[in-house]
């Protein structure tokens, strides 16, 4: 009897194990963030198929090992609730036609009673345009104001379902023109704009240079005022970023998470990809208007597997292509979330080889201004 018992459980478990548990997984996962574009019942097919069902399986529980950082998530909710730190930046300042929220951090500069404009960074948080906050990225903002000797200014912008790419695009415009018409107040260089992003975030700063220097009608920004902004972005540091959505699209498709991804819904549907894509937007830009694009300089760790080495590898090769001055950076064993991550306290793992990468940038962007 017990050894008929042991022959029945085994089974019983494998099965849980190998069917019950992904099936159960994928299928939370596609009822809570989105079934497979098909009509009628195939969506439902096309959810049930087994290479789906497993690779969105292993997509969410990949993500148990961001418990890891379960420490830094204490680090910054303390520090950014802790009024003591105060001294160290401006909390809370509405901006923009939306009414955003940004914080400013000050630079150690201004602690020196130098009376001189200060250059300003503006951080912009990934998410897969469908999450983030400004306050989760404190530490990181605190320690990039240490280490460039800058401001760093962290704004919220208009996530998936609050507003599409465009509206993004729009929020870090008008994080931009509230430097250029308020910084003065705060001894900001206006002229002396730094845009560093990661991920998603990396995304809405290219294309918001872009954007602005093709002088595009949809930021509803006079034609001289976009002029002023892009010129005064020195350079763009993009941290692990997406350049070309239609790739990540077929990423997210091999990782069977392509429905569930904010991404596509973000973008208004898989027709608007290449309209918000850098690599094709830079593809139809005229002389006059690349002569515009700032510098850049591309992050990407090789174990990435959310946003592929790819990614930057391509944009950078078309970037060269088009004569604008670009660096690349490629940090072997480092991950998607480690880029960013470890940027936010000195004793983690990346956080001195990526300052130093982001530094020498920076040094060449304050070299070509002056």
């Amino acid at each position: 009897m017990i050894s008929l018992k042991c022959c029945v459980s085994i089974p019983a478990v494998a099965g849980a194990l190998l069917v019950g548990l992904p099936y159960s997984i994928s299928l939370v996962a596609q009822w809570l963030y989105g079934w497979p574009n098909k009509p009628g019942y195939q969506k439902y097919i096309e959810a049930l198929k087994p290479r789906r069902i497993y690779c969105l399986a292993r997509a969410v529980l990949e993500m148990l090992k961001y418990l890891q950082y379960g420490k830094l998530y204490f680090q910054w909710k303390l520090w950014y609730s802790n009024d003591k730190n105060n001294k160290h930046y401006v909390k809370g300042i509405t901006f923009g036609r939306r009414g955003n929220k940004l914080d400013l951090y000050y630079s150690p500069r201004l602690e020196l009673s130098d009376e001189s404009p200060v250059p300003v960074v503006v951080f912009v948080y990934g998410g897969a345009w469908g999450s983030g906050d400004r306050s989760i990225y404190c530490l990181l903002a605190l320690q990039m104001a240490k280490e460039l000797n800058a401001s760093v200014i962290c704004p919220d912008y208009s996530i998936y379902p609050k507003g599409n790419v465009l509206n993004m695009v729009q929020d870090i415009s008008d994080s931009l023109l509230w430097v250029r018409q308020k910084g003065h107040a705060f001894s900001l260089d206006q002229d002396n704009i730094i845009l560093i992003g990661h991920s998603a975030g990396a995304h809405l700063c290219a294309l918001t240079s872009l954007f602005l220097a093709s002088n595009v009608e949809e930021l509803f920004i006079e034609t001289n005022k976009q002029k002023d902004l892009v010129t005064a972005i020195k350079g763009i540091i993009g941290l692990s970023g997406v350049y070309s959505i239609m790739d990540h699209y077929n990423h997210e498709k091999v990782r069977a998470v392509e429905y569930v991804s904010t991404m596509h819904k973000a973008m208004d549907g898989v027709e608007n990809f290449d309209y918000y894509s850098p690599t094709s937007l830079l593809k139809k830009m005229k002389e006059d208007q690349l002569k515009r694009v700032p510098p850049m300089a591309l992050f990407h760790g090789t174990n990435d597997i959310i946003v592929p080495v790819e990614s930057s590898v391509r944009f950078s090769e078309l970037l060269t292509s088009l004569s604008i001055r670009m660096s690349l950076y490629l940090i072997p064993k480092m991950n998607h979330t480690d880029m960013v991550t470890d940027l936010m306290a000195p004793d983690r793992h990346f956080y001195h080889t990526v300052y130093g990468c982001i530094k020498h940038e920076y040094s060449k962007f304050q070299t070509h201004t002056d």
